[in-house]
């Protein structure tokens, strides 16, 4: 029996960029940064002044007020995600198909935002002032469970979580489960709202950060010879993955076609890439022989490029180690949205998917220097006309974990 096909249908997405997927995309290929300085909290003591934040984000315009209090961020973004994913694929839960649509994201962090208030409040207030909600609010899964509630959805549930890997895992996975039968449908992607003071100062002493303070749009410039670290930023996506043979039956509108996944450890370190990034070449390999596919036939290269030093250089010697002197064009959107942690592989598989149905590629902003050790066609400063049928997009995260989607043209 030949695996069932598995196409996309709908689509969630808020970001730095963009409330919506539309807008979004709009601010992507106009090479709009969403970096700025931080306004939420106070940062006059902390050297990183910097993130990507979700602006005019009102989650009572979307949730009950209410239930929209005992919620984190990460929360509020990825119950609106999916709520937009589900109403663009005129998705109808029902008693009838409800146990064969699943729900399956993630978060690397989780509620970051709701354990330090807690800590705060418990060792300031006492044991007995930390509320009865801190438990739903913190948790990874908690997302996958909510959106359930949300949507009446009753197939296979859970979360992932491998740091920058995490949608990239969840969208992958959930396309096999499709496939194996396990589901008709499922909700796949991932949130993180990792902005906090906390995570900027512990992300700042790895010396993972930018400190470009001065020039915030300025300050995520992957593949450029003065990157200094990537900036922090928040975000979610979701999509609707469906089985084709599903989405035939109610004449639901198809996006695209998820070919292919590869997903990898390092076995390395706990957050350097393996040299050369083995293990991201691995990862790639996978996705595009399961996809039926040789590099040449890749069109573009959504790269994980997140403007750190090391792994800029590794994933760039990963992509030749794959394609040779023939990679396709690269860009790395994270020069706009900074780094959204586990909602990133949903979201930069959302932007492959409006490259092949826009014939437009998404620029690599900030490529003012160029670094001798990172010389692919990065689609630097401007976007670009250009047609193509298939794209990959990359997520590697802290502990090693690598995954690669090939994504395709619907045909």
């Amino acid at each position: 029996m030949q695996p069932r096909r598995v196409v996309v249908t709908g689509m969630g997405a808020l970001t730095p960029v963009g409330l919506d997927v539309a807008s979004t995309w709009d601010g992507i290929i106009h090479g709009r940064s969403g970096i700025a300085r931080v306004q939420t909290f106070e940062t006059d003591d902390l050297d990183v002044k910097i993130a990507g934040q979700v602006k005019g984000f009102d989650p009572i315009a979307f949730l009950d007020k209410k239930e929209a209090r005992r919620m984190d961020r990460f929360l509020q973004l990825g119950l609106v995600a999916a709520q937009e994913a589900v109403r663009d694929a005129e998705l109808t839960i029902n008693a009838e198909n409800a146990e064969r649509i699943g729900v399956l994201v993630g978060s690397g962090i989780g509620g970051i935002g709701t354990i330090v208030e807690a800590a705060i409040t418990l060792h300031t207030r006492g044991p007995d002032r930390v509320g009865p909600f801190v438990v739903p609010m913190m948790l990874p899964d908690m997302l996958a469970g909510m959106i359930a509630i949300q949507t009446g959805a009753k197939g296979v549930n859970f979360a992932v979580a491998s740091a920058c890997a995490t949608a990239g895992h969840a969208l992958g996975e959930a396309v096999e489960m499709i496939k194996r039968g396990d589901a008709d449908v499922i909700l796949a992607g991932g949130a993180e709202a990792p902005v906090t003071r906390i995570g900027l100062a512990a992300f700042d002493s790895m010396h993972a950060l930018s400190t470009r303070n001065a020039e915030p749009e300025k300050a995520s410039r992957p593949f450029d010879a003065e990157r200094d670290g990537f900036v922090l930023a928040e975000a979610a996506g979701i999509l609707v993955l469906e089985s084709l043979e599903h989405a035939s039956r109610r004449d639901a509108h198809i996006y695209a076609e998820i070919t292919g996944y590869g997903a990898t450890a390092d076995a390395y370190h706990i957050t350097a890439p393996s040299e050369g990034g083995e293990g991201a070449a691995r990862a790639m390999r996978t996705a595009i022989k399961q996809a039926g596919l040789q590099p040449a036939d890749i069109g573009y290269i959504n790269a994980h490029g997140t403007s750190t030093p090391h792994n800029d250089r590794t994933e760039t010697q990963a992509i030749k180690a794959v394609f040779g002197n023939q990679a396709p064009p690269v860009s790395s959107t994270k020069s706009m949205t900074g780094h959204l942690i586990g909602a990133s592989g949903a979201i930069e598989a959302i932007i492959c998917i409006k490259t092949i149905l826009e014939g437009c590629l998404p620029p690599t902003i900030n490529q003012e220097h160029p670094d001798p050790e990172c010389d692919l066609d990065y689609v630097p400063n401007m976007a670009r006309s250009k047609r193509i049928d298939t794209a990959l997009s990359n997520s590697l995260g802290f502990g090693g974990h690598n995954t690669a989607l090939v994504v395709s043209r619907f045909d």
